[in-house]
């Protein structure tokens, strides 16, 4: 008995010392650039920014001011933009849309108007309901398409707001060390 209760409180010791390293692990903070290969302006260039020593700082005192307003506007705005988080679009809808059904009803309805005037409301009605399935799947597989590239859109254009905001963040820290950013 003495035995089992061992084996068992080294499995829960285990577990425990494993559920707090993977915890430990995931809490660390995403990993930085290597400065000392890192060229005097790779940062500002990376973010299409350019980056002039009003102050006539050298080149290592560039590399250097960068890194720190890197890590700075990181701090800041939340945002790695070397590890920036997928932001996903809404799955793509597929699928019957239910325009069918729709087109197939309003075209059974003209098909008996125009069917009574010919003399065969039942056949008009078929006709009509053929043609208005059709033409209401191809409207609902339209209104899908747009749905999915406005998604698609939207993802992006949320993935740009977020570089944008470390840029901010960047830029106004690069000025306040003296330096002028287009």
């Amino acid at each position: 008995m003495k035995a089992k209760l061992k084996i068992l409180r080294i499995a829960v010791v285990t577990i425990f010392m494993m559920y707090v390293s993977v915890n430990l692990l995931a809490q660390q903070p995403p990993s930085l650039p290597d400065t000392s290969k890192m060229t005097y302006n790779q940062i500002s260039n990376g973010l299409k920014l350019f980056a002039y020593p009003a102050k006539s700082q050298s080149q290592q005192q560039q590399k250097i001011d960068e890194f720190e307003c890197y890590k700075w506007a990181m701090e800041q705005s939340g945002i790695d933009p070397l590890n920036l988080p997928k932001v996903e679009a809404a799955p793509a809808q597929t699928g019957p849309t239910g325009g069918a059904v729709k087109g197939a009803a309003r075209g059974a309805a003209a098909g008996v108007a125009i069917g009574a005037i010919a003399g065969d409301p039942g056949e008009g009605a078929a006709i009509g309901a053929a043609t208005g399935a059709m033409a209401g799947r191809r409207r609902g597989k339209q209104a899908q398409n747009q749905q999915n590239q406005q998604a698609q859109a939207n993802a992006a254009n949320q993935e740009q707001e977020m570089k944008n905001t470390f840029i901010k963040g960047f830029s106004a820290c690069l000025e306040g060390k003296g330096y002028t950013i287009k």
